[in-house]
């Protein structure tokens, strides 16, 4: 077979390493790929950035692919699996309707409201005023969303009343995050601990990947703004048996039994962002494709073949297929530029990576990177998510972070305290 992949972050070089380890695919193009995913072995760059739906295709045509998997929520939110499956190719992820979960977080809302899907109470507002009144009337803390796609960064947990008018302003006002901002949903802040959960699906069947934990804030002790991830580590103690099974019970399947209702099949991963409450799992927010950085820590501790369930998935035999898992733990810590989230400087150069792939169940997955002359240089504000692999999660921690000592590039910044909300417990 050959597989493109969509996309050029963590996320995606996770995806074509675990693709490229199949017995069925001989070579995995990955569009536009990164500096990582140009030296993985049976992997190779295609120059088509993820949003030129029209060179896709005409490559997928071209190369006879047999298989196309969609990393990011942008192409997907735009179309792009109707457009490939109008032209007969088999492509991995959910149409444009369903990844309305993602695209329109008050879509997702009426959604949960509509299934009985435990979340927070919340309203949405299409001006400043309106949502400036409501904030003051409720007080804080509150959450304040985009409603759109902000790339992991329209939502501000607000400690005070100020906090989020002032994170009204940048929608609505500043325009921050442009027609993402049109509309924003506040929610009741939630108390708890986050975790994610992640789940093949058919439309019919919920086959679900081990539990996961994110960590969205820039620093330490979840201070400072939110980014896309900082890390992550599987499984994810706070997520119980019973809290995973009422997730797929409760969660996963009254979901894609709503979009059911409304004529849209849901196929390929469901992303449901927890807080698990004192009374029980609600739902943050829900994706339409792996989380980036939890599918490193999620897919390096999978011992089943990839290819076969995305396949399954996509033609809709999901009940003959199951996956095994490595009993190890697995942790991701990501090695971002200095200034991230905000603005930050690309072009330094990279050293220590083979270092710190030398050291046994270590895997460097590259997001912002570009190979360049012979050289691994940054280019973008997540640069590399370091993976580590061991027999327990504190193992796993000390391993991941010695590897990550023997990575040096200019300004590089990285949390210190991945996985220690586990180790807590």
């Amino acid at each position: 077979m050959k597989v493109l992949v969509i996309g050029s972050g963590g996320r995606e070089h996770a995806l074509s390493w675990k693709i490229a380890q199949s017995s069925l695919v001989e070579k995995v193009f990955v569009a536009p790929g990164n500096g990582g995913t140009a030296i993985e072995e049976k992997c190779e760059n295609v120059d088509i950035k993820a949003d030129d739906f029209n060179s896709l295709l005409k490559f997928a045509k071209n190369n006879n692919i047999d298989l196309t998997v969609v990393g990011p929520e942008d192409p997907l939110a735009k179309g792009i699996v109707d457009i490939f499956e109008e032209n007969n190719l088999k492509i991995f992820g959910p149409k444009k309707a369903a990844a309305m979960i993602e695209a329109s977080k008050a879509f997702a809302k009426n959604v949960m409201i509509k299934a009985g899907i435990p979340t927070a109470y919340y309203a949405e507002f299409s001006d400043f005023e309106s949502a400036k009144f409501y904030v003051e009337e409720k007080g804080a803390p509150i959450v304040v969303k985009a409603d759109g796609l902000a790339a992991g960064k329209g939502v501000t947990v607000a400690k005070t009343i100020d906090e989020a008018i002032k994170a009204l302003e940048e929608i609505f006002i500043e325009k921050v995050f442009g027609e993402s901002g049109n509309k924003v949903v506040i929610e009741e802040f939630l108390e708890g601990e986050e975790a994610s959960y992640l789940a093949f699906t058919d439309g019919n069947v919920i086959l679900p990947l081990v539990s996961s934990q994110d960590h969205k804030p820039i620093y330490d002790n979840d201070e400072g703004p939110n980014t896309g991830g900082m890390g992550a580590y599987s499984p994810a103690p706070v997520v119980t048996k019973d809290i995973f099974d009422f997730t797929t019970e409760k969660i996963a399947k009254p979901l894609i039994n709503e979009l059911a209702n409304r004529g849209i099949k849901y196929k390929g991963i469901i992303y449901a962002g927890l807080m698990i409450t004192e009374n029980g799992p609600k739902v943050l927010e829900f994706n339409c494709r792996f989380g980036d950085p939890e599918t490193q820590p999620v897919l390096y501790k999978m011992k089943s073949d990839i290819v076969p369930i995305i396949l399954a998935a996509v033609d809709e035999q999901l009940k003959d297929a199951s996956v095994e898992w490595y009993d190890d733990a697995t942790v991701c810590v990501v090695l971002a530029s200095g200034g991230y989230p905000k603005s930050y400087k690309k072009g330094y150069e990279i050293t220590g990576i083979n270092d710190a792939k030398n050291i046994d169940g270590i895997k460097v997955f590259h997001a912002g990177t570009k190979f360049e002359n012979g050289k691994i240089i940054t280019n973008g504000g997540r640069v590399l998510g370091v993976t580590g692999r061991a027999s327990n999660l504190h193992e796993a921690i000390e391993k991941t972070y010695s590897a990550v000592k023997q990575i040096h590039f200019k300004d590089m910044h990285y949390r210190n305290d991945i996985g220690q909300k586990a180790l807590r417990r």
